[in-house]
């Protein structure tokens, strides 16, 4: 068929992001702030009022506890654990990270980039297996965990208030542990209604460590993904470690940028009525892959998560055949996430783990990496 699909990462595809056109097309009224500053300016560190407010109902903290940054929330996440380290808050060359897997491949990256040892506890549908998250954490040396608590990468699946509620209050013997509460996808709904979760900062106040959890998000999958807004939040002594950092690091982020999406988006549910129109477009995409998953995977063994919100759909192979599989969908011209991709180190333990991605195609495309995939599920996992 001389296909050539490329379907490797979750990205927005060419509709979603059109969905945005009019904010960049139109011009600012003026570049005043309503803390009266002028954002073509230097100073706001942290960002503008308005924005930190929309991000603050967003992830349910105070908004004095948000710093807005750039367009990437990775760089942040990124920043704030070379933070920790060069404060000498951490000890890389003893450093260990719990890691849920199936988990986000670049979470895995910014730990080996820094050699920082990852230690696996396995994904479940109400969060990481908290029982072993609590006995890993009592190691002197572990220092944090990675969590995607809403829509997790690459299963979609939402934490349980128990679990949040366990992560605040288990026994951490590190004395900077801190969970990376990476919340990318808060209102990346397109079934039912928005997620309500507990609120991780909230749980660790009244635990007694404001300073545990660091919190963030973004407009990536929002407004442009190359050019949308982060932000990270915090309290207590961490908020206190990035405000003095990023008073050395910058004179400022892109506060027009900023300006731009807090009057298009005006709040929470302004961005949550964007998100709709968001969901018209991805719905269809989920549902085809779920039907076709259905009805082909009888038989062999394989099975799929059915997400209502996020970007990824995570499908196990029996064991010993996601290799093959990906290998097969390759031959014919269609890339997927690399097999192991989703573990630390890049290595699946059974064999059986791939990301499916179908936000970024057409449904034209998407039919027909959906007829290769299943094509070769069925060669290397026959059913019976």
């Amino acid at each position: 068929m001389k296909t050539s699909i490329n379907a490797t990462r979750g990205k927005p595809s060419f509709e979603q992001l059109a969905l945005c056109d009019e904010m960049y097309n139109a011009p600012l009224e003026n570049f005043i702030a309503e803390d009266g500053s002028d954002v073509r300016n230097y100073g706001g560190a942290d960002g503008i009022p308005e924005m930190k407010r929309i991000f603050a109902e967003m992830l349910g903290v105070d908004t004095g506890e948000v710093i807005v940054g750039g367009n990437s929330s990775l760089n942040l996440m990124f920043d704030f654990v070379a933070g920790m380290i060069l404060s000498g808050k951490w000890d890389a060359s003893r450093a260990k990270f719990i890691c849920p897997a199936p988990g986000y491949d670049r979470h895995f990256s910014v730990c080996e980039y820094f050699g920082i040892k990852m230690l696996r506890v396995p994904m479940t549908p109400n969060g990481p297996d908290i029982a072993a998250t609590e006995e890993l954490a009592r190691d002197p040396d572990v220092v944090g965990i990675w969590c995607v608590p809403i829509f997790s990468n690459p299963q979609g699946y939402i934490y349980s208030d128990e679990t949040v509620r366990r992560l605040a209050k288990m026994q951490a013997t590190h004395p900077h542990f801190r969970i990376m509460w990476d919340n990318a996808y808060p209102v990346h709904v397109f079934s039912d209604a928005t997620p309500i979760q507990a609120k991780i900062l909230q749980e660790c106040r009244d635990a007694g460590d404001e300073s545990r959890p660091v919190l963030f998000t973004s407009f990536s999958k929002i407004s442009y993904a190359g050019a949308g807004v982060t932000c990270m939040a915090a309290a207590g002594e961490t908020s206190n470690l990035i405000r003095r950092r990023i008073a050395m690091q910058t004179i400022g982020p892109d506060k027009v940028n900023q300006l731009r999406h807090a009057r298009y988006f005006k709040n929470l549910a302004g961005v949550e009525a964007h998100m709709k129109k968001h969901a018209e477009i991805l719905r269809p995409k989920f549902e085809l892959a779920k039907a076709t998953f259905t009805r082909e995977f009888v038989g062999t063994g394989a099975t799929f998560t059915t997400p209502r919100g996020g970007y990824f759909i995570s499908v196990d192979t029996p064991p010993n055949c996601a290799k093959r599989v990906w290998q097969l969908c390759k031959d014919a011209g269609v890339l997927m996430t690399d097999p192991g991709a989703t573990f630390p180190y890049g290595i699946d333990p059974h064999d059986t783990n791939l990301r499916f991605a179908p936000t970024f195609l057409s449904m034209d495309e998407l039919k027909q990496t959906l007829e290769v995939f299943c094509a070769a599920m069925a060669k290397v996992a026959p059913p019976r």
